[in-house]
C-alpha cells in the first residue's frame, strides 16, 4: 500500500494549462485508486480472518470444548472463539476493530443496505465529503457505499487487530500480542 501515491492535498479549479490538467486528474485517480486498493485489502483481510474463526469454531466444536453450532454471524462467531479463548474484546477497542473491519468488507462486497448504514452508525469518520485528498470519479449520484474511504490508519487498525486477536488466541510462549503496527 506504500507504493501507491498519494497526494495530501487535490487541486482543484480551472487548470491554467494542459498539462496542469493532466497532472490534477492523474492525482485524482491515484487517490481514488490507493482507497480502492485500500477497500480490496480490508475485504481480503476480513475475509481470511472470518475463514479462520469459522475453522477454529469447528475445531473447538469437534473436540467437544463447546458447543459453537449456533453462533450465527460475524460479532456472534467472534465472541464465541474469543470467549473460549478467554480473549477480551473491548480492552482497547479490539472487538470494535474487528467489528468494523468485517462490516466494511461486507459493504464493499454488497454496496448500499443494512452493513452500509450500520457502518456509517458505527464509523461515521469513514464518510468524508469535505476531504480535500479525493473526489469520486464515477459518473452518476455517489452512492453512500462507495464513499467509504479507508485510509492508512484504518488499515493499520485492522491488521493490528487482527494479528492481536491470533496471537491473544495463541497458547504458545511467544506469541505476538502487541504487534508492531502502530496507527500512523
Amino acid at each position: 500500500m506504500d507504493g501507491l501515491p498519494a497526494h495530501a492535498v487535490l487541486e482543484v479549479g480551472e487548470a491554467n494549462s494542459l498539462d496542469r490538467f493532466l497532472d490534477r486528474a492523474a492525482a485524482q485517480v491515484d487517490n481514488y485508486t490507493a482507497n480502492e486498493a485500500a477497500k480490496a485489502f480490508t475485504l481480503t483481510l476480513a475475509g481470511l480472518f472470518e475463514r479462520q474463526l469459522s475453522r477454529w469454531a469447528r475445531a473447538i466444536q469437534d473436540a467437544g470444548v463447546a458447543d459453537m453450532s449456533k453462533l450465527g454471524g460475524f460479532e456472534a462467531l467472534l465472541g464465541g472463539c474469543a470467549e473460549q479463548a478467554q480473549i477480551d474484546l473491548v480492552t482497547d477497542g479490539l472487538g470494535r476493530d474487528l467489528t468494523q473491519m468485517f462490516i466494511v468488507a461486507n459493504v464493499v462486497r454488497h454496496g448500499e443496505g443494512k452493513a452500509c448504514e450500520k457502518l456509517n452508525m458505527l464509523a461515521p469518520d469513514l464518510w468524508d465529503e469535505k476531504a480535500v485528498d479525493y473526489h469520486d470519479l464515477l459518473p452518476g449520484e455517489a452512492m453512500a457505499s462507495e464513499h467509504v474511504r479507508i485510509r492508512k490508519s484504518d488499515l493499520l487498525r485492522y491488521v493490528r487487530a487482527a494479528m492481536r486477536f491470533w496471537g491473544l488466541a495463541d497458547p504458545l510462549p511467544l506469541a505476538v500480542t502487541n504487534p508492531p503496527y502502530g496507527s500512523e
